[in-house]
């Protein structure tokens, strides 16, 4: 909670649900990368948050940007981005697509298929094309499915065969894991990628980046290392498997990048008990899993909650949103605690969630509005 958001939401007392984010944060993020990771270029994955404001103030900061869709393109080119510091990073893309965004001016895209190497051929000619492979996923907190990406030893043959095709075989890209709390994950996947350099160029194909993706974290529940402490781990990984020959870097961060930077607030619509002898108490808030909480799905992403009576006695809840259905539930196996004294009408503070709520919020299911944010 800064003390811009703190001041905006006494001072404004907007509706709830609502989000604010303080963009000087996202630019303290972004400097921070720069400082600890100064060799990586910084390709802001728009997916965790594309607000025009963020855009806009990472486009001042000379960010690049990884977008997943001819959409967020279009936002970011939209916001002053230049096309050469994009990267049309989703390995499904439309023909038509790749199209456009060439037209456009775009020159590095992502794949990991013969097919989509082949589409890449037909419309993005000449362009610098670089093959995701699949990583493990071990102390994500959102790990990724293997709907992304393919073994070493495939994408080893794309890439190879991506030279034969008209096109320039530029590098290699994984991902850990959003959300990844082992630093160590990184020094496998550079492995991995160091690997199919090695071995490609013993082939006569000169690799020339790694792009070692997204997963820095956001402060939940769960204690993280620092910003510095994986720039370290990244470093030391890099150095390790690429000794002074260092290929071009990319870095994608997302939620590290703004998660941190907002806060959501929400009202607490009704206090009940499923049984006059249960002890755990039902909190519903004027927010679920539809209204931009996706990342509860499983519990999965733990967010600090705070109410206004931190100071007194605690018992145990069951956390759920307001929506007609079932699966509108946010916590119930974690182990959350609210205080006893906690009010129907109370307004609760959900800390670092700057990151994938309002993109993933609902668009009027339940005739429940989007979430609404500030950036301020």
């Amino acid at each position: 909670m800064t003390a811009k958001i703190l001041r905006f939401l006494e001072d404004s007392r907007p509706a709830t649900p609502c989000l604010v984010v303080d963009l000087d944060v996202v630019e303290a993020n972004y400097g921070a990368l720069r400082t600890y990771l100064p060799l990586a270029e910084v390709f802001y994955a728009v997916k965790a948050n594309p607000a025009a404001e963020v855009v806009s103030r990472l486009v001042a900061l000379g960010s690049s940007f990884d977008c997943a869709s001819r959409g967020e393109i279009e936002h970011c080119l939209a916001h002053g981005a230049d096309p050469a510091k994009i990267s049309f990073g989703n390995t499904i893309k439309k023909q038509a697509d790749i199209a456009w965004a060439y037209e456009q001016g775009i020159r590095l895209f992502a794949f990991d298929s013969d097919a989509e190497l082949a589409k890449l051929a037909a419309s993005a000619p000449g362009s610098k094309v670089f093959c995701r492979i699949l990583v493990e996923n071990s102390g994500a907190e959102w790990p990724l499915s293997r709907k992304f990406g393919c073994e070493p030893a495939m994408a080893r043959r794309l890439l190879a065969q991506a030279g034969t095709m008209g096109l320039e075989p530029h590098g290699v890209s994984f991902h850990v894991g959003s959300q990844q709390t082992d630093l160590a994950q990184w020094d496998t996947a550079i492995a991995a990628a160091a690997q199919v350099f090695r071995e490609l160029a013993e082939a006569g194909v000169a690799l020339k980046m790694v792009n070692i993706g997204g997963g820095f974290p956001a402060h939940y529940r769960k204690d993280v290392a620092a910003i510095d402490a994986y720039a370290g781990a990244v470093m030391t990984a890099m150095t390790r498997h690429f000794g002074n020959d260092l290929p071009r870097m990319l870095v994608e961060p997302g939620r590290s990048m703004v998660g941190d930077a907002g806060i959501l607030q929400a009202e607490v619509v009704l206090i009940s008990r499923k049984s006059d002898a249960d002890d755990k108490r039902w909190v519903y808030l004027d927010i679920g899993r539809f209204g931009g909480l996706a990342e509860t799905e499983g519990e999965a992403i733990k967010y600090r909650i705070v109410t206004p009576h931190e100071e007194g006695r605690s018992g145990p809840v069951i956390l759920a949103g307001p929506t007609c259905d079932s699966a509108d539930i946010l916590y119930e196996k974690a182990g959350y605690e609210m205080p006893l004294a906690l009010q129907v009408g109370d307004r609760v503070n959900i800390l670092a969630t700057g990151a994938y709520t309002t993109t993933y919020s609902a668009v009027n299911f339940n005739g429940f509005a989007p979430l609404k944010a500030y950036y301020i």
